[in-house]
Order: structure tokens, then sequence, then C-alpha cells
């Protein structure tokens, strides 16, 4: 099940009650009664994510990413072109990790998650260079001299860097910024020992993260669901899955006691179905007024939002809280249509000088394919319009004017420009350090509308 099967939010909801109603013909009772579908709707539901995490995991306990960010990345969802990446699987359980972080004027980010995608608040903070011993909670020993330790919640975690490649006044710092990046230093605590200069990160070509973990879960939840909550049941009883809650485990126990019986599995497959339509329903639907997606509560979920950290690991997994970043996400324009690239025409979106995202880092709109979230290919190699934008260039009155096409618009800047593909795409707006209405959450985006 993916978008590019015209999936969007309307439809969405309506699969997911078909679905619903559906096994009571296949099931031979009423839904409500099927304890094997309304079981597998819940687990799928709450333990989503833990299937992509699983899936994703490298070796543990070494930096790495791409060398640039291009079409060609699709591991990841939503993946951005305004930052340079590098991230590392933690495994603390066995002895402390060393992180060497080198002293930088360019601005950059740490985010700690966990499997879920729950953001980790820990004692380091971007910003200040060091030795630091990341330590996991069951650690007692000590730390060599001019280590600082850095006690870690959980022995498994997931830690990732994000460097910009343009200051927020518009100043190019690629060149300061892999530098950066190159100097950063992760291993562990013995090799450390052994080499202190070791660790540095493995930078690889885009190509070699090609494997779309989206793409997979939707195609086998649709295609083979049995084997998807096969693969499912090992993420959640693997060794990188957070210790589960009390409500966690009775329904992990029940699931498995009941999938454990085997005989028809008719309703399991069709739970797991609806369940993914309930997860694309929910984030679909979490629109504002102008029709863009928007959560508040990335990384920071309470008790019973699991299918907003659901749909987050679906279309933004690995996202930063609402402090650190904010992200409006459209799959229509204003008036309720699906955003369509066949038109040669595009869309605009105008952005009055008031309405302008402020940020202390920077703001970018970022187009994407809809199966894989993905970046959209282009023979400019042009994937986003932001803040720092060579040449942007700004209406009299101080307004803003985006054009959004496969083509450039006659007459239109090229800084202005952001290519799009023949057929369905989103676009995704993100504020890295939001300030202002962004900062306080009532910062609306204008709407994508079709150009005249």
């Amino acid at each position: 099940m993916s978008l590019s099967r015209g999936i969007h939010a309307a439809t969405a909801a309506i699969l997911a009650a078909c679905i619903w109603q559906g096994t009571a013909a296949a099931a031979g009772k009423p839904p409500s009664q099927t304890t094997q579908f309304t079981t597998t709707v819940d687990y799928v539901s709450e333990f989503y994510p833990l299937w992509l995490s699983y899936n994703q995991a490298a070796k543990t306990n070494r930096l790495a990413g791409p060398d640039r960010v291009t079409p060609a990345y699709r591991e990841v969802v939503a993946i951005n072109d305004d930052t340079l990446y590098a991230s590392a699987f933690l495994d603390l359980s066995a002895e402390p990790v060393v992180l060497t972080i080198p002293k930088t004027g360019v601005t950059y980010s740490i985010l700690v998650l966990d499997a879920y995608g729950d953001i980790k608040s820990v004692s380091l903070a971007a910003g200040q260079p060091g030795v630091y011993g990341l330590t996991g909670p069951n650690f007692t020993g000590t730390l060599p001299a001019g280590v600082t330790q850095v006690p870690m919640p959980l022995d498994h975690l997931l830690l990732i860097f994000r460097s910009d490649k343009y200051t927020s006044d518009g100043v190019n710092e690629v060149k300061q910024s892999r530098r950066f990046r190159a100097g950063l230093q992760l291993q562990t605590l013995s090799d450390w020992q052994q080499d202190p200069t070791g660790g540095h990160p493995t930078i690889l070509p885009a190509n070699v993260f090609l494997t779309s973990f989206k793409a997979v879960a939707d195609a086998l939840i649709a295609k083979d669901p049995i084997t998807y909550l096969q693969q499912l049941q090992l993420a959640v009883a693997g060794p990188a899955s957070p210790p589960l809650t009390a409500k966690q485990q009775k329904l992990s126990d029940k699931f498995n006691s009941l999938f454990a019986k085997g005989g028809d599995m008719t309703d399991f497959a069709l739970g797991a179905k609806a369940a993914h339509a309930l997860i694309l329903a929910d984030y679909l639907t979490h629109t504002d007024a102008n029709n863009w997606v928007h959560f508040t509560n990335i990384g920071t979920w309470r008790a019973g939002q699991d299918l907003d950290r659901s749909a987050i690991s679906e279309f933004l997994q690995y996202g930063n809280n609402s402090e650190a970043a904010a992200y409006y996400h459209a799959f229509e324009d204003g008036t309720g249509a699906a955003l369509d690239g066949t038109d040669p025409a595009g869309y605009v979106i105008n952005i009055p000088e008031d309405e302008i995202p402020q940020a202390k880092r920077f703001w970018s709109f970022t187009a994407y394919t809809p199966e894989t979230v993905e970046l959209i290919r282009n023979k400019s190699h042009k994937y986003e319009i932001a803040s720092y934008t060579p040449g942007l260039t700004y209406n009299a009155d101080g307004s803003l004017t985006l054009y959004i096409a496969q083509q450039q618009p006659a007459g239109v800047p090229e800084a202005n420009w952001l290519p799009v593909r023949k057929g369905p795409f989103n676009i995704m707006l993100r504020v890295y350090g939001p300030e202002g209405s962004v900062a306080k959450n009532k910062y609306v985006p204008p709407p994508i509308m079709k150009a005249q």
C-alpha cells in the first residue's frame, strides 16, 4: 500500500474502515469480536517503528553517512539536502563508546533516539567540543582521564549528527562542514585505548544507501502480511528495542500467543493491513487550514499516541522535536487537490513578508516522490529552495514567491524554482531553529496553489 497508488488522506481513512468492516465477511462475525484482528491492529499500530529501525540497523558503534545527498539515497524517508549527515547505531551493553567532537564554527545538531524514534535527553550538546564516554545504564566503572562521562538511558540508541551547509545568513560553509564531519570520532573504549586517533566516519556514495525500507514494509504488508508480522515479532524481541512497558508487554504476549496457534491467518493479515491504513490516515489527515500536515509531538509522544509515532516513522523517520525543528508536509494544494506535476504550469507559493518562517538556522522547501519520500531526480540537481539559496529573489513588498514545476518557468529566477516530477509529488517545509510563530506552534504555511 503506498501513496503512488492514490491513497491520499480521505482514501486512506475510508480504506482503513473498509478493511476493518471486511473482517466480518472473512471471519464470519463482527470485527469487534475477532480477537486476532483487533489485537493485530493494536500490535502493528504500537510497534510499527521497530520493524524499520531493526532492519536499518548496521554495524554498531561506527559513524557513517552519504558523501552527499542525492535521489539515490533511499534508506530513510524525507532525507534533506540542507545538511551533512553522520550517524551510528550505538551498542553500549558490553563497554562504553568514546565520542570525540572537534572544535568548529559550523552550526550542527546532535540527535539521540531510541528504536521508536523517541528523542532522549542527554548531557551532550552541540557546540561543546571534547572527548566523551557514552555509558550504558548498567555501567559502574570509571573512565580514563580526559574522557567526560555521558550517561545514556539505554544500551541501544541511534546517534545522528547534522551539520549545516550554509550559515544562517547564507554563507556557504560546505567545506568547513565536511571538515567537521571528517573530524568526528566514535569507537569502543577498548579501541580508543589502543588508538585514540581512530573511529572517523565512513563516508560512502549515496547509492550505497539504496534500500527503501519504507517501500519494503509497504510491499510486505500489502502482499505478504504474515511474513511482515513474523519479522515485526523479531524486531519487538530484538536487543535494540527498549524495554516494554507493562501495557506493551501484555499486548505483545497476547499477540504472540494468538499468532502461535496458527490455523486460519486471515484475520491477522487483515489486521496488519488495517493498521497500516490507519497509520497512513493518521498522518495524511493531520492537516491545517492550508492542507499542510503538521505534528508538534515528534519524538516526545505521550502514552496513547502510538499511531502518531508510527505515522511519523512512515513519512518522517528520525525527525527532530518541535524545539529543534518544525516540519510541514503537503500532499495537496490549497483546494484539496492532490499535488501533481503533469501540468507544465506547475504551482506557486506566495509568502507575504510577515509570513516568511522565522528560523535561527534555516528554512527550506523540498520536493519528494510519493512512494518512498525520496528526492526527485532532475537535470538541475536541485532539491530545495531555502533561506540560504544564493540569488533568492524577493518581491518589492518583501514577499516571496516560489515556483514548483517540471521546468523553470519563463522569467522566474532559477533560485525561486523547485523542480518536480511529471506525476504525483509532495512538498516538505523544514524550519530548523524555530522562532516566532513557528516556535509557538501557531504558524500555518501559505497554501500551494496552481499557477495561473
